[in-house]
Order: C-alpha cells, then sequence, then structure tokens
C-alpha cells in the first residue's frame, strides 16, 4: 500500500466517523471544518493530503511548521495549534494563518507585532484551559476569556476569531466542550464575528461535534501513528 493509499484511507475513515457524528447531533457535515494535524509529519504528507482535498493543516511547533509552510507547494491554510514562545510569536505571525493558542496579553501584542511586519491581519483563538489540577498547562481559565478575547479584538493587525480548548487528560471531554460552546456564546454577545470552537481531536472528536465545535483538530485518525522522535 503506498503513503497515498494509507492518507486515503485514513481520511475516508475519519470522514465517516464525523458524518455518522453530525448525524447524530442533528448537524450539517457543512458546520465542521476538519484541521489535519501534521506535526512530525513530512510536508509530502501535507501535498498528498492537499491532492485528497484536505484545505486546512494544523502544526504545533516552530520552526518545523514554518519550515513546512515554506516547503509545501499546495494552496492549504496553515493553523498554529501549541503552546507558543513570546519571541517566536512575530516568525510564526508571517506564515499562519490562524493561531489557536493565544493565551496571554504578552502574546497578543508580540503576534500583532509581527503581523504588522508582515503587512496583514492575523486571526486569533482564545485557548481555554479547564484543567485546574494542572496549572502549567497552556491556556487561560474561564474567567480570564473575556479580557484576553478583549485585548485580541483591540490589536490593529489581530482578529478575534473565536476560543480553542483541549480537554483535560483522562476526564470525559463532553462537559469541558459543553462548557466551551457556552462560553462561545457569552463571547459572541460582545464580538459577533467570534464564531469558531475549535475543540476534538481524535479520540474525541464525536464529543465536540456533539457540543457544537466548529473546527476539529485531528492527527492520528488521518495519518496514522506519529512516527518515533528522533
Amino acid at each position: 500500500m503506498t503513503r497515498l493509499d494509507e492518507l486515503r484511507d485514513g481520511l475516508s475513515a475519519t470522514e465517516e466517523r464525523i458524518a455518522d457524528a453530525c448525524a447524530s447531533a442533528g448537524r450539517d457535515r457543512d458546520e465542521i471544518t476538519l484541521i489535519v494535524v501534521t506535526k512530525t509529519y513530512p510536508a509530502s504528507d501535507v501535498e498528498l493530503l492537499a491532492g485528497l482535498g484536505v484545505q486546512d493543516v494544523g502544526e504545533n511547533r516552530h520552526p518545523e511548521a514554518g519550515d513546512k509552510a515554506d516547503e509545501v507547494e499546495a494552496a492549504v491554510r496553515w493553523h498554529f495549534l501549541g503552546g507558543l514562545q513570546t519571541n517566536k510569536a512575530g516568525a510564526v505571525a508571517r506564515y499562519a494563518d490562524m493561531v489557536h493558542s493565544v493565551d496571554r496579553v504578552k502574546l497578543v501584542n508580540a503576534l500583532s507585532r509581527g503581523a504588522e511586519a508582515a503587512g496583514r491581519t492575523l486571526p486569533c483563538l482564545v485557548q481555554v484551559d479547564f484543567d485546574a489540577t494542572n496549572p502549567g498547562r497552556s491556556g487561560v481559565v474561564p474567567s480570564g476569556v473575556p479580557e484576553l478575547a478583549a485585548s485580541i479584538a483591540a490589536a490593529d493587525h489581530l482578529a478575534l476569531a473565536g476560543l480553542m480548548t483541549v480537554a483535560p487528560l483522562g476526564e470525559d471531554p463532553a462537559p469541558h466542550f459543553d462548557h466551551l460552546v457556552r462560553l462561545s456564546h457569552d463571547l459572541r454577545a460582545e464580538h459577533p464575528d467570534a464564531v469558531i470552537v475549535s475543540a476534538g481531536m481524535s479520540g474525541d472528536f464525536e464529543a465536540a461535534i456533539a457540543a457544537g465545535a466548529t473546527h476539529l483538530r485531528i492527527g492520528r485518525s488521518v495519518l496514522g501513528e506519529r512516527p518515533p522522535a528522533g
């Protein structure tokens, strides 16, 4: 089996799961954007995925993400998903089409400066952290969402696009995804264009669809097990 065959099969099986989850939730498949997370996979996989119709790909680390964006010739949208150091934000703002992981005001300022230098406006999501037992995780606590969202909205070269979360490890994701959607409803009262709800990965995206997620971040189900590091 060729790599193209593997990716075609993985994408088909994932699309079937998405369709089933949408049917169960009474939602239209067109409401969902599939972001295929290609971190640690080669640029050649992105090219093959683009040929299969994938339009959105996700990366977690810089400079790997930037190097891949430079190498890939296919017209795809690049989503930066991982925790981001302030000193790397300017570089990410030059190639990312959306940043999902904004969790502090210092990062807002750095991304805005980078987007200004690149002559563009960068859509950003507030990353929300629901894991009170692990303060080292990326994300802002729910009570901090309005202030951080307002900071993004006020930045000259950023656009507030919505919210993102990663469900706490080992917990039922459904209550957290439901909470994220409630926060999204509250956010849109002040920022009507912030409609994106980025939630759900390979192991839990059905729960995210049921809750109302608009964007799914799926790697393993499409691409297979990640190659070993090193």
